[in-house]
């Protein structure tokens, strides 16, 4: 049996809380096996990665919001203030992840395949190649500071794509209303320490073997119409 086979695909929102209907959110299927994406990251790192963390996260989302519905239900709005260093931290963990596992795709189903029309375009548009894009996300992945993330989105305000770097669980939303994430690259050591000990670039070099550009490319077309 595949490991992901262990977990039962179900939809990410499930019962509602409270009387205003706040949400619960569950642990997303991968649409691969944990070993597919070896050997640029390990089965047991996407296992451990995927079943302990990324659930830890979700776990304490929801915990956070059963709590804030109690504290708004109860007009505490102390507890409601407190609550919101939680919500971000463990919220942001599942929306990233989210996004992470989709960014990443096994090489026999396209993984490392470059990106072409639109998207391939604006990355020499705004980069100058794609090879310049990776050495950027690359060293600016290398330079963030503890944990984090680094991304690449798309500015819809001016129609132009964009390298941002996140810390901890920031979702890239967080340096800009209208940035919209295409592809981020989760830099905390759980990503990689297993498998790479401290090397984070050599990490960071080869993730781009197994990035899904296809899933990238088309919703960059979405969020380009």
């Amino acid at each position: 049996m595949a490991l992901r086979t262990l977990f039962t695909r179900k939809p990410l929102i499930t019962a509602p809380l409270g009387f205003r209907g706040l949400q619960t959110f569950s642990l997303p299927d991968l649409p691969y096996d944990y070993g597919a994406l070896e050997p640029a990251i390990s089965g047991e790192i996407m296992q451990l990665h995927h079943q302990k963390h990324h659930q830890t996260y979700i776990t304490n989302y929801n915990k956070a919001l059963e709590q804030l519905d109690a504290a708004i239900t109860k007009g505490d709005a102390s507890t409601a203030v407190k609550l919101q260093s939680a919500i971000k931290f463990n919220g942001g963990g599942h929306i990233n992840h989210s996004i992470f596992w989709k960014n990443l795709a096994p090489v026999r189903e396209g993984g490392g395949e470059p990106p072409h029309e639109l998207l391939g375009w604006a990355i020499d548009t705004n980069f100058g190649s794609l090879e310049a894009l990776i050495q950027k996300m690359n060293a600016e992945g290398a330079a963030v500071q503890g944990s984090g993330w680094v991304w690449l989105g798309v500015d819809k305000e001016v129609k132009r794509l964009v390298v941002e770097t996140t810390s901890n669980q920031d979702p890239l939303v967080t340096k800009g209303a209208s940035l919209v994430p295409l592809l981020g690259i989760d830099v905390w050591e759980h990503a990689y320490y297993l498998q790479y000990k401290n090397v984070r670039p050599d990490y960071l070099k080869n993730i781009w073997k197994v990035i899904n550009w296809k899933y990238v490319s088309d919703l960059y077309a979405k969020e380009s119409s």
